[in-house]
């Protein structure tokens, strides 16, 4: 044989070997159905079915629930407890801004009072300052005006002077002859009158 005869036969061995460890004892499968759905285990099937499912319903009632109705029952009274305490700040929180909004409004008159005393203040020394400026500049006025009058008398007295004296060089002048002083001095005299 060939070895490619010998590959062939080799692999149609080990096939056969194969579905030969499938086999049901006695070399083929025997007619008959699924074994869980086989009529005649049905009854220790049940029996298992009521101890498993039994043992779950107690150790679910006695364990398992009351735990968890434990944890419920302690979740439930924790968010409670925080609720209040929430309420509890809240009502503090709300009675503390009415004192503060109270205790602002009290400080607020007490600066608009501070302002109003500091303004007031503030107009009476300017007005005191104003007048104490006013007074010293009626003063200063006063004597201003009592200077300009007294220059205006000396000047008045000068000018009348120089009056005198061009109105007799005029008439000197004019007519030849010395001017006559008394009537010259009626004349300037009558005239600053005015």
């Amino acid at each position: 044989m060939t070895s490619d005869a010998l590959a062939q036969e080799a692999p149609q061995e080990s096939a056969a070997e194969t579905h030969e460890g499938t086999l049901a004892p006695g070399g083929a499968h025997e007619g008959g159905a699924f074994p869980p759905f086989d009529s005649t285990n049905w009854a220790p099937q049940f029996v298992w079915l009521v101890l498993i499912f039994g043992l779950l319903y107690l150790l679910m009632s006695r364990i398992a629930l009351p735990r968890v109705a434990n944890i419920l029952s302690t979740r439930e009274s924790t968010i409670n407890a925080d609720l209040d305490a929430a309420r509890a700040s809240q009502a503090k929180a709300q009675i503390a801004a009415k004192h503060n909004d109270a205790t602002l409004a009290v400080k607020k008159d007490e600066a608009q009072g501070i302002g109003r005393e500091a303004q007031a203040k503030v107009a009476a020394e300017a007005a005191a300052h104003r007048g104490a400026a006013e007074q010293k500049l009626a003063q200063a006025l006063a004597a201003a005006e009592q200077r300009i009058a007294a220059e205006k008398a000396e000047k008045m007295k000068q000018v009348e002077s120089v009056a005198k004296e061009a109105a007799a060089a005029i008439v000197a002048k004019l007519t030849g002859a010395p001017a006559d002083a008394s009537a010259i001095e009626a004349a300037v005299r009558s005239l600053s009158a005015r």
